[in-house]
């Protein structure tokens, strides 16, 4: 009940704000001692009348900060689950403004403003709140992201495992609450977005080109930069190392011209572990993508790769299919991304 009136309260001070009623806050004003209720009553209601249009929308625009505090308290989270009334008041709000520029001498750029922010929230509140489950994927991409970068950015310690003849270099090292990392070092002769736009918006794709990947498939997307993947590993030459399978949630991030794709294993219940598959673990997991400077048109993919892949094999084995995993990938992207697009 308190919820309630309380956006209802928001509803009404938005109107008068909008109509110009409301002067000041009434926390501000000056207290008027010695004059009784229905001298005050009068005075205001002589100066309401005297207030030409343009007055109106002088004060209405100065009003502006706090019909913007009033709209952004509607999503307050004890009221987020007050579908109905946040709506209404986005709706009664544009209405106003409506009516307010109607009886305006003249078209108002700020009243266009507002009413452009308030069609904006009223969208905002048409998104549907992430549930309790869905906050705890995003929570874990989260941490997945920064747990890899800070992994990246402690440069001593790394062990050089692979140097291909063109320069892509793969390191290693040793974390104590991980096991053994591996970091891919390449650069690619393709802008920034479109290494992005395959390896994020095209996830799906990947088992056309990469012969390490049998299939990628995107079991929910959380939001604009969250999802939750199952990934089947294809088998190894001579089967060294049998069928694999993974459930990982990612995150891509952007942050100016770098980019970050993240991600670790987690639990998903509409995905089991699947017959002849033995689910392996990885993460936290990250490649990172930046223009080369000086060159905007090329790449360079730092890729850090942490996998459990369970079972009994021994670690020589395990450290020679991963570091000969990331040079197969890199060879690979580049053989995708300088293929003819075909329309």
């Amino acid at each position: 009940m308190a919820a309630l009136a309380m956006e209802r309260s928001i509803l009404r001070s938005s109107r008068n704000i909008l109509d110009g009623r409301i002067l000041q806050p009434t926390y501000l004003r000056p207290r008027r001692r010695g004059r009784d209720r229905a001298t005050l009553a009068a005075d205001t209601e002589h100066r309401h009348q005297a207030q030409t249009p343009s007055t109106a929308t002088t004060t209405a625009q100065e009003m502006l900060p706090a019909t913007s505090k009033l709209c952004a308290a509607i999503s307050y989270r004890h009221l987020r689950n007050m579908t109905g009334l946040r709506r209404q008041a986005a709706v009664a709000i544009s209405q106003e403004l409506s009516r307010l520029a109607c009886r305006s001498p003249g078209p108002s750029s700020w009243i266009h403003q507002v009413r452009r922010r308030s069609s904006l929230l009223s969208s905002r509140l048409e998104e549907k709140p992430f549930s309790e489950m869905e906050m705890s994927y995003i929570k874990q991409g989260e941490e997945a992201l920064q747990k890899s970068l800070r992994i990246l950015e402690d440069q001593d310690g790394w062990k050089t495992e692979t140097v291909a003849g063109n320069g892509d270099k793969v390191l290693s090292k040793v974390l104590p609450d991980v096991g053994k990392v591996f970091r891919l070092e390449v650069v690619v002769d393709q802008p920034l977005d479109s290494v992005y736009g395959e390896l994020v918006d095209n996830m799906e794709q990947m088992g056309d080109w990469n012969p390490n990947v049998k299939e990628v498939k995107i079991l929910e997307k959380i939001g604009k930069d969250t999802v939750i993947t199952h990934e089947k590993a294809a088998p190894t030459p001579g089967n060294i190392v049998g069928p694999r399978d993974f459930v990982s949630v990612r995150c891509s991030k952007r942050r100016g011209s770098t980019c970050v794709l993240a991600g670790m294993s987690t639990m998903y219940g509409a995905m089991p572990e699947q017959e002849g598959f033995v689910r392996a673990e990885n993460g936290p997991t990250c490649m990172v993508l930046r223009p080369l400077p000086g060159s905007p048109s090329r790449t360079r993919l730092t890729w850090l790769l942490s996998i459990d892949l369970k079972g009994w094999l021994p670690k020589t084995i395990i450290n020679q299919v991963l570091s000969q995993t990331q040079v197969d990938f890199a060879k690979h992207l580049r053989q995708r991304l300088a293929r003819p697009v075909t329309c």
